[in-house]
């Protein structure tokens, strides 16, 4: 059992509560004890109470798209669960195979009556809680579930059983277990320990936390200019509550300080926003029957896809972006911009359906909602309509890290070229691409497209779309008297300086490109953003 201290923490005014089911608490994304109302919840009715999780790989990576990195800090988190149950005298049963099957086993194996559970919003969730509540029906058992992985509800003690080997039988999986091979350093440990620690050493100080700004942040840093605290909220090891509830108390002691929606509250209202029109809407994560987005007839072309998801498109900005996301799974929200943009309406003209399944893969952080959301968004499919704006994959990166150490750093084939040259290397002369050690078209690739020509291609694309799908284009759209549209504005203009309008700066000669680094001609036949709100 948890130890008795605990159970009075939540139990001390309920001394009629008959504790009388012995009760699963499936963990699914909610891999925290700190503000948990469903484990709680379930503790108050339950005479034992058995924490399981269910290592389902086939639902796990046909629904999310799990990639080895987001696999490692799945089981980190896991482990970390794993020990702060012990710490209370319980610990965490992990068995692999159909959660349905699983659990029909263990409901006779350990005589369970309940089956609890977080709320979530996901499909797919939802048809694995339609199985769930079948089991229940069938077995005769009761249900318990709560919300916690949001602010709100957008659809408005543990005793072992008495079995041999446990700790081979329900132990945590390694990497090796699952067969996958892993070769890059842990920046982002998983588990609520590290999360609590990240949350409260950017706590520690009040005033970068009351002052900061989403757009102010800088995209190109060697390490995070944000909290980084979005992977532990995406994958359940900190509860959004707890952050939000932090984040008041901050500003309630500040006289002044940034609001929303670039503020830290306001991206947690982002989060939210995105999941309450997530859950409402049907095929949220498709273009295709997707009643909110753009019906666009985007270009087919894997080879152009795989340069971008390879980090070949021959733009260092872009490239190192990219192997930024490959190695260590985060990438700052404006560079997640920067590649999304490149991707669909700024150059490629590539689905960003394409894009969200490689951020789903490669991001500790992706989500369902945000991811999906933040695609249609920067591809102006949805939400955004300022699709005039498109990011120059050039002069972005540039502005804010004219040295270009960042590019040096995640694309160290180029590290020895002239600043000057760094963002351009295709426009330094031979004899400085020979001093560095690196001959474009040969040891690093020449521009896939000519951006200006791209961009403007693209640019009347979409206005054409726009303009046949005149009703959908408005359907997002913020009206005057939203009160998010003055903060939408200011938010937009902040960034301004990083964007660049294709219709103003077309004709611009900083990206040229001679004939040598011109795309084919574009044709359908030649031819990201899971939200790190945080």
């Amino acid at each position: 059992m948890l130890p008795e201290a605990i159970w009075r923490l939540k139990c001390s005014d309920r001394d009629s509560v008959v504790m009388s089911h012995r009760t699963i608490h499936l963990f699914r994304k909610g891999l925290w004890l700190h503000d948990n109302p469903t484990l709680l919840g379930a503790l108050a009715c339950s005479a034992a109470l058995f924490p399981v999780y269910v290592l389902d790989r086939t639902f796990l990576e046909g629904a999310m798209g799990l990639g080895p990195l987001r696999w490692r800090f799945i089981l980190q988190s896991l482990e970390d669960l794993d020990a702060r149950l012990r710490a209370l005298g319980s610990r965490l049963y992990v068995l692999r195979g159909s959660t349905a099957a699983v659990l029909n086993d263990l409901v006779t194996r350990w005589g369970v009556t309940q089956i609890s559970y977080d709320t979530e919003v996901e499909p797919y969730y939802a048809c694995m809680e339609r199985e769930i509540q079948a089991l229940a029906q069938e077995r005769g058992l009761q249900t318990y579930t709560h919300v916690s992985h949001t602010l709100y509800d957008v659809k408005r003690r543990c005793s072992p059983p008495a079995e041999p080997l446990h700790e081979q039988t329900y132990r945590v999986p390694s990497p090796a277990d699952l067969g996958l091979e892993l070769d890059s350093e842990v920046l982002w440990p998983g588990g609520e320990t590290h999360a609590l620690q990240r949350l409260h050493k950017h706590f520690q100080s009040q005033g970068w936390v009351a002052n900061f700004s989403k757009a102010r942040t800088v995209p190109n840093s060697l390490l995070p200019s944000t909290t980084g605290l979005s992977p532990y909220l995406s994958l359940g090891c900190l509860s959004v509550r707890t952050f939000y509830h932090r984040l008041r108390s901050v500003c309630a002691q500040s006289k002044n300080h940034s609001l929303p929606p670039v503020s830290l509250q306001g991206q947690v209202l982002w989060r939210e926003f995105f999941y309450t029109v997530a859950s409402a809407t049907p095929n949220f994560t498709k273009m295709q029957g997707n009643p909110i987005c753009l019906q666009i007839d985007w270009y087919h072309d894997p080879e152009a896809l795989e340069k971008w998801r390879t980090a070949q498109t021959g733009f260092p900005w872009i490239d190192a972006i990219m192997t930024q996301l490959r190695q260590e799974g985060w990438i700052h929200h404006l560079a997640r911009h920067a590649v999304a943009c490149f991707l669909t309406r700024g150059d490629l003209w590539i689905s960003w359906e394409e894009g969200m399944k490689v951020f789903e893969e490669l991001l500790l952080d992706a989500d369902y909602s945000v991811n999906a959301g933040n695609w249609m968004w920067l591809s102006a499919s949805a939400f955004f309509h300022k699709y005039t704006r498109i990011f120059c994959p050039v002069r972005f990166g540039r502005r804010t890290d004219p040295q270009g150490q960042y590019v040096r750093k995640y694309l160290p084939v180029l590290k020895n070229f002239p600043s000057q040259y760094i963002y351009e290397p295709w426009k330094a002369p031979e004899d400085v691409q020979l001093s560095a050690g690196c001959i474009i078209g040969k040891d690093y690739p020449r521009p896939m497209v000519c951006h200006t020509e791209a961009s403007q291609r693209n640019l009347g694309l979409m206005r054409q779309v726009r303009t046949e799908q005149q009703n959908t284009a408005e359907l997002t759209r913020d009206v005057a008297d939203d009160p998010m549209e003055a903060g939408l504005k200011r938010e937009l203009q902040e960034e301004e300086e990083l964007l660049e309008g294709a219709e103003q700066h077309g004709t611009s000669k900083r990206f040229s490109g001679d004939a040598d680094h011109k795309s084919r001609p574009w044709t359908p036949e030649t031819l990201q953003l899971s939200g790190e709100v945080m």
